[in-house]
């Protein structure tokens, strides 16, 4: 998400960031192409005009002026709007009431909802240790109830059974009841959706809120339906006393239209970002962090949560252990550093947190696009395990054998295997603790043409 906002802002306010003096034409020239990065991005109007208002009342007043680097100041000021604008802080879920407390999510079909109950109920389970049920009450698609069930069984659960010939009100009555004598901490109900805003639907769901009065009601919207996502929050919020948004799909969307206009158009703030299809892609909305990602200044505390969440430390210290010897780091070791990437949202995912990468090329992009370690592990696991553990045997019908196992061409191979030998001599250099070498070895991990980027 924000792939192009972030391109465009990056470029503008470079422009700017060195100024030793700013004037109130290079900042309405500066602005000028804020504004039309925002709308391009699909920024609802009402938005960019008040965040354009409100950037160019503070560059113009003595928060700059009596700076000693106004160009720096001038940035400041836009990445504290961007935060403004999206809520400045994360807003945590409201659970600290009776057990079991109900959150309800509302939303038009296809938004994703199902699956954000299911993704919401491995996060409560795994990150906030609760014990949660899950119950549908989308009484019109049996295939969305049995579509959560089939995500309780997975991630879990306990999904609490309902049918299409049950009354909405009855079956959710049913599961609070049932969840307060088995002692669960969450119950997450999932409401039936409709392909537009319409009376009948609002009637039925105003009707299950005032019955059930959960401690929390979500809206999940798809972020690719860019400022319409705001507007359709809005019509859902003037029925339904809605506590936060769920904004889904936002791996899909590149403008980010959608989460820097729902704040400002409903007054809700957004909780969580569906960010990927798999059941642990759901993360809390954290719009400080957010905006130093738009601007280009990387998201450092999102990837160190990545990676205490994601890798596995008995591997990690055991591969660690291994390298200190001096036993070797062999095709094994790279594949499961693949995989242990993979949890972290592959390779872009690790990149985009990172200061100073939205300046890469393209080209330089290209050569990190994560069906690369897609295809790397794929050429491992052609390998036979005496291969993974001896690469230099792996000579030429070995290799035409693992590239048509593996679907690749024989310079695929080739390539992975002048990678690991690269990152083979980096494990070297760390024997007897040469980290520092090791660091400097680190260029030759990179692809051609690119360099460790500089903050």
């Amino acid at each position: 998400m924000f792939e192009n906002l972030s391109d465009r802002l990056s470029k503008t306010l470079k422009n700017i960031s060195g100024r030793g003096r700013l004037t109130e034409d290079n900042i309405k020239d500066t602005l000028r192409e804020v504004r039309m990065a925002l709308l391009e991005a699909d920024v609802a109007l009402p938005v960019v005009r008040d965040f354009i208002g409100k950037v160019k009342s503070r560059a113009v007043g003595t928060e700059v002026t009596k700076s000693l680097s106004p160009g720096q100041v001038f940035i400041k000021i836009v990445r504290s709007e961007l935060e403004a604008a999206m809520g400045e802080r994360n807003e945590a879920l409201a659970l600290n009431a009776q057990p079991p407390a109900v959150v309800m999510m509302a939303g038009l079909q296809g938004a994703g909802k199902t699956t954000s109950v299911g993704k919401l109920a491995k996060f409560l389970k795994e990150k906030e240790k609760k014990k949660v049920m899950v119950v549908s009450a989308d009484v019109y698609r049996p295939a969305a109830i049995k579509q959560l069930e089939t995500l309780a069984n997975d991630i879990g659960v306990e999904f609490f059974p309902s049918s299409a010939d049950e009354k909405p009100v009855a079956i959710v009555s049913g599961a609070i009841e049932q969840a307060r004598k088995q002692f669960f901490d969450v119950l997450l109900v999932d409401t039936a959706g409709r392909l537009h805003v319409d009376d009948e639907m609002m009637v039925e769901i105003k009707a299950l809120h005032a019955a059930v009065d959960p401690v929390e009601t979500l809206f999940v919207v798809d972020a690719m339906t860019g400022q319409d996502a705001a507007n359709t929050a809005k019509a859902f919020d003037q029925a339904l006393p809605l506590t936060g948004v769920i904004l889904t799909k936002t791996d899909g969307d590149a403008r980010g239209g959608a989460a820097l206009s729902i704040r400002h158009i409903t007054g809700k703030p957004i909780k969580f970002l569906g960010v990927g299809e798999k059941t642990d892609a759901l993360e809390p909305f954290h719009p400080d962090r957010l905006a130093g990602r738009i601007l280009g200044m990387g998201d450092v505390l999102s990837l160190i949560e990545d990676i205490e969440q994601n890798v596995d430390r008995e591997k990690a210290a055991k591969l660690a252990k291994k390298v200190q010897k001096g036993q070797g780091f062999n095709l094994e070791d790279f594949r499961e550093q693949l995989q242990q990437m993979k949890n972290m949202g592959g390779m872009m995912g690790m990149l985009d947190k990172l200061p100073g990468m939205s300046n890469l090329p393209d080209a330089v992009k290209g050569q990190m696009d994560d069906k690369m370690t897609v295809r790397m592990e794929a050429i491992i696991n052609s390998m036979t395990p005496g291969e993974r553990e001896r690469p230099e045997i792996i000579k030429g019908s070995r290799k035409r054998r693992i590239a048509a196992g593996s679907g690749t061409q024989i310079q695929d191979v080739n390539r992975l295997l002048k990678q690991f030998t690269q990152m083979q001599k980096m494990m070297k250099k760390m024997k007897g603790g040469g980290m520092a070498k090791m660091m400097r070895g680190m260029g030759g991990m990179m692809p051609p043409g690119m360099k460790m980027p500089r903050r």
